[in-house]
Parts: C-alpha cells; structure tokens; sequence
C-alpha cells in the first residue's frame, strides 16, 4: 500500500475444529477402586519416564527402528495398546520440546540483534518509526553492553543443543519441579506437593480404536457409564472381571455432548480416555475425545448476509459492536469482561464464559459472522524489543490471543455461528480516527476499543474504514465554478437566496404553522393581562 503502510490480508472464515474433547468426574468411587486407579497410574508412569528418557537419549537420532525397540520392551511390563499410547505421548511431547526449543532460540536471535543494532548507534540517537534508536545515557548503554553477552553465551548454548538434537522436559511440568523449593511462597506442605507431584506423573490414557468394542479396548466405557479397564501385566491379581479387566464401581455419564458421544461409543468408533486426578480437590476426572472431520466452512457473503459483530481483543474484555450488511453500527456497543488473574483452569473458565455471553448476544441479534483479529505477538513480547515498556509487554503478554480464538471456534461451531479472521493492522487507530468521536454523545462515551471493533467488522465486510470517502475535487462543486449554475438562465429567482422551508431539516416549525396559529385558541400568560376582557354574562332569572 503507498504511504509506507503494509499490505492488509484478505478476510477469510475459520474452518471448524478438528476434534473434540469432553469431561466428567466418574461418581462413587470406592476406596478398592481408587487405590487400583493409583497403583496402575504409578506403574504406567514409572515406564512413560522410562520411554521418555530413552527418546531424549535417542535426540535425532530416532527412527523407526528405535520406536518398534522400545515399544517391544514396553510390552511385557503393561500391554501392546498401553505401550502403543506410551510412545505415541513420548512422541508428542519431545516433538512439543523441540518446537518450544525453536521458538526460544527465535528469541534470543532477535533479541541479540536488537541489542547490537542500538549499542552501535550514538548515545541518545532518535530512532525512526520502523527502527530504534539509541540508548538515552551511558549507564543504560553500558548495562545492555553486558546483557548483550548474557544473551550471546545463552544463544550458543541453545544453538548447540538444537543442533545436537537435545531438549529440555519434565514429566510433570518444570513448574511444578521448581516449587519444590518454594513451598512457603506456594502455600503448600511437603505432603500436599508430593501428591501433586506424583499426580502430574502418572499415565492413564488409552487411544481409541474403530471397530473394537466401545471404540476403545483398553479403557472401555459403555454407553450406559460402565468403565472397563485393561490392567497391565504385573497387576493382573488386581482384576475384578474375566480378561484382566477392572470394572470401576461408579458409572458415568458426560453432560456437555452426552449424546454425540452415546452415539459414537454405540457405533464403535474410536474414542480415546484420559483419566487423571485432581489432589487438591480429590476428585478424579475422565477425559474423552475424538477426531472429527472438519466442516465446511460457509462462503464469506453468506456468512455476512445478516450483518456482522465486530470483537476486539482486550487483557480484560471483549469489546463488541453490530453492524448492519452496509457497515454501519446498530444498536449500541458491549462488553463481555473477564479476570485472567489466577489459576489456568480459573483463566479458562472466565474466558468461556465471556465467549459464552457473546454467542448468546449474537444469537440474540440474529447475525451467523463474529468477526475477531488474526493476532500472533510471538515476536512482540521480546525485552529488547520494547525496552523500558514493561506495562505494554506485561499487556501484550496477556491477551489471550490463541486460546480466545481457539475456544471461540469450538463454541461458536456448535451454534452455527462463523468466525471471520481480518487483518490486525491499523483497527485501534483507524477505528479511533474515524468512529470514536462521531459515535460519543451526552449518553453514551464510545471508547477506543469500541470504535476499534467497528473497524473490524467493517473490514470483514470488505468496506473501508474510514466513515466517508472524499469526492473527487471536480464533484465538490461544478468542474467550471459554482453549483449555482446549474440553474438553468430562464428559472425565476436563480441568482436570488433560497427560500428557507421550515420544517424537520431546520428544527424549526412545520410548513403549516401559519394556518394552525390562525385556527387555534392563544394561551393566557399567567401575569399577563389580556386585551381583551372576561366579563360574565348577566343570570336569567325565570319564575
């Protein structure tokens, strides 16, 4: 585009989401039963420890022969599917290590070259609006000087473990290690960490499989709740039904797609179960998903034909906004607050719950689009990037870019709602440019962030964002001088002001005020007396 700005990407919908997943907390439980669910969790984790050292020791080194070696000496300890689940999630997280890996490295290369850029400058040099300029003093120059070698030494040492093919995980989470030694901060015994330590570690997850009973042969759930499950080898004596099996005392049933999931357990397509345990609050859980093909997503005229509800992504709201299929704004703006203060599963909760609210309004209205930013600050949370800005990073950092996106496809899938992805670039300043200061009243202060989500429905539309396109300079008056010529030379009274018509254009009265003020009685001004006086007629007396 001219004027140095970017070339904005075309909207587009979001296609649906490729899977499910569902939960529910299996009801009355014994005490034989949770003591089996422990014992075969430790033991299963015991080996995904095992499997998970082996693959980091294999680094890229690993091929298929490596896999097919380890799941052999899984076997005998549990079974050939629990083995197979083992190395499958061995598998996912050394892949997710190693893009973690890479993303950090990413960092720490421009942040390095943020750094040697700025430190080449003079002290005190203004940058310009693409680049930075230098540090405002020696000091801060001498102290960048330093970190720029912090930040080398960390860079080569990430380069040489990409290279070497090492990555850096732990079962359990790394959080959750490092608070062993900060107890007191999180308000945690010894006791309650180990519980929790030992929870995160253990392994109860089966994939699904089409065709077998149930669509899972390891974890088998009927469609009446009954949970079936295939102990491993060393805890056979364990087993309470024919096969090495366990049945579980308490049924289940899931509330959230309850049916969909009858449906498919009753067809015996695949479905994969993860149960895991909650020690903070003793409760266990049971986890189903499944993959689902990906639907159709609608044309984007069609998903436009009744309007559209522009959002705009905020660290502690979604600021939202209809417009009509001309672009304009009906109605006036909402917003759906939420705290991302807390626990994940307390940030994940208030986000579902705003998004819940916004669907039911968009419902309400009648609209099938919402459309929300493509956001992606992967490269815009650096230190070196932003400097002294540590409020815009600790900002930046916290808008929920993915998981919103994430959860609102999911959700909004459900209610045939489609979700229209615009280009980020230039909607809080064009939007406060054009719309803030038209649409502010006595009754209603537009904000930043409401004009912002009007750009971005617009630019779903496909309109521009600006209120109103400048005509031509020949248009705003005639191309060989004033409009006043276009009168034609015999109409009476052409050179001659124009007759003022009352009426709504003028605030003032209507065209037919004169004839009601001829007809109609006059009011008496209290104080005022009139001209003419009242006199009383005279009684008539009869006999």
């Amino acid at each position: 585009m001219d004027g140095g700005l970017r070339k904005l990407a075309a909207p587009s919908v979001v296609p649906g989401p490729s899977g499910v997943a569902i939960r529910t907390r299996p009801g009355q439980l014994t005490a034989a039963d949770e003591e089996v669910l422990r014992r075969v969790g430790a033991h299963l984790g015991t080996l995904a420890c095992r499997d998970l050292k082996a693959r980091c020791h294999d680094g890229l080194e690993h091929d298929a022969k490596t896999w097919v070696t380890r799941k052999r000496e899984l076997t005998p300890l549990s079974s050939a599917r629990w083995a197979g689940a083992i190395t499958k999630a061995t598998h996912e997280q050394w892949a997710l290590a190693r893009r973690c890996a890479l993303t950090h490295l990413q960092s720490l290369q421009a942040g390095v070259h943020t750094l040697r850029h700025r430190l080449s400058l003079p002290v005190g040099a203004k940058g310009s609006k693409k680049a930075p300029g230098g540090y405002r003093s020696r000091r801060e120059w001498h102290a960048k000087a330093r970190r720029l070698r912090v930040l080398e030494d960390r860079l080569a040492r990430e380069r040489a473990a990409w290279e070497a093919g090492t990555v850096h995980v732990v079962r359990g989470g790394k959080r959750l290690a490092r608070m062993r030694h900060q107890l007191p901060a999180a308000r945690l015994t010894q006791a309650q960490w180990r519980a929790r330590w030992e929870a995160a570690r253990w392994f109860l997850r089966a994939d699904g499989e089409s065709g077998k009973q149930y669509g899972n042969e390891t974890i088998r759930i009927s469609p009446d709740g009954q949970v079936s499950i295939r102990l491993p080898a060393p805890l056979k004596q364990l087993a309470n039904a024919p096969h090495g099996r366990y049945v579980l005392t308490g049924r289940i049933w899931f509330a959230h797609r309850g049916p969909e999931w009858a449906d498919r357990v009753a067809a015996n397509r695949a479905v994969a179960y993860r149960i895991h345990h909650d020690p903070a609050r003793a409760r266990w859980y049971v986890t189903a998903s499944w993959q689902k093909p990906v639907s159709q997503t609608v044309p984007l005229a069609a998903a436009l034909a009744d309007g559209v509800i522009g959002v705009d992504t905020n660290a502690d709201h979604l600021a939202a906004w209809r417009l009509d299929i001309h672009g304009n704004p009906t109605g006036t703006p909402r917003r759906f607050s939420y705290d991302l203060t807390g626990t994940a599963d307390h940030r994940d909760a208030q986000l579902r719950h705003a998004l819940t609210r916004l669907l039911h309004w968009a419902r309400t209205c009648g609209v099938r689009a919402i459309a929300v930013e493509d956001l992606d600050f992967t490269a815009e949370k650096t230190r070196e990037k932003h400097g002294r800005k540590r409020r815009f990073r600790r900002l930046v950092s916290g808008l929920p870019t993915g998981r919103l996106r994430a959860r609102l496809v999911s959700m909004a899938d459900q209610t045939g709602i489609a979700v229209v992805a615009v280009d980020p670039a230039y909607t809080s300043r064009w939007g406060a440019q054009h719309w803030q200061k038209p649409l502010t009243s006595k009754n209603r202060k537009t904000t930043r962030h409401d004009a912002a989500s009007i750009a971005i429905g617009r630019r779903a539309q496909g309109y521009p964002i600006r209120r109103r396109t400048t005509p031509p300079r020949a248009h705003r008056s005639d191309a060989h001088g004033h409009r006043i010529v276009q009168a034609g030379p015999d109409v009476p009274g052409r050179e001659e002001p124009r007759r003022r018509l009352p009426g709504a254009r003028t605030r003032s009265v209507s065209p037919d005020a004169e004839r009601t003020r001829a007809t109609r009685t006059p009011n008496t001004v209290r104080g005022v007396r009139s001209e003419r006086e009242w006199v009383q007629d005279s009684l008539l007396l009869t006999d």
